[in-house]
């Protein structure tokens, strides 16, 4: 049976569920998530897909999840991938996904959206200035974890990588300059020559583009 993951190519979260999806080998499909237009706060998106109002959402035949660490966890239970190769890595993985959505793609996420995503009368000037700057404190904590490894968590691409990397590709501007980390900048190297990456706006589907 086909996964179904029901995403959409602007947001990072669902990255950090499509990515580990398409490299495991895994069967399955994208379902577009018509966010601009409302969709996630509509009663039919509440009642029939995620009662959260939020994607990604993957369905397996009766299993129904949300939550892209949920996500990664369960791709890592089908596939046997990703989760890390020794129990104490698996917490190490784990430790490095919390970080993640506490101090870096909740902020990243946020800035974006009101950077890029808001008319620009509307973007709150303090708010992006405030957001940015715990942004830089937390591409300072990335990038010296990662001055003396090739990934994360071990010596192979984790779920620590594929949620940690999940708003660092997109090229709108948020507060993230690419070659201003070094060490950043090799470990998404070495993402992008993983075979069968994708960007995210060529992995799902949705980009601004569609929106011009």
């Amino acid at each position: 049976m086909t996964i179904k993951l029901y995403c959409f190519g602007e947001s990072g979260n669902a990255y950090k569920a499509a990515l580990p999806l398409e490299l495991s080998g895994l069967a399955w499909e994208p379902v577009k998530v018509d966010f601009f237009q409302g969709e996630t706060r509509s009663d039919a998106y509440r009642n029939d897909v995620n009662e959260m109002g939020e994607a990604p959402v993957l369905v397996d035949g009766e299993t129904h999840l949300s939550q892209s660490g949920v996500i990664q966890m369960y791709i890592t239970e089908k596939s046997g991938k990703y989760g890390g190769a020794t129990p104490q890595e698996a917490r190490e993985v784990m430790r490095w996904c919390f970080w993640d959505n506490h101090k870096l793609s909740s902020q990243a996420g946020m800035t974006r959206f009101l950077m890029n995503f808001l008319p620009e009368e509307k973007r709150p000037a303090e708010v992006i200035a405030f957001a940015q700057g715990r942004l830089r404190a937390a591409y300072q904590v990335l990038d010296a974890h990662l001055a003396d490894r090739d990934w994360m968590v071990g010596a192979a691409p984790t779920n620590a990588d594929f949620s940690c990397c999940g708003y660092l590709f997109y090229p709108e501007p948020f507060g993230f300059v690419r070659s201003d980390w070094r060490n950043i900048d090799r470990w998404l190297s070495g993402i992008e020559a993983l075979e069968g990456w994708k960007h995210p706006y060529d992995l799902m589907p949705g980009s601004p583009a569609d929106r011009v």
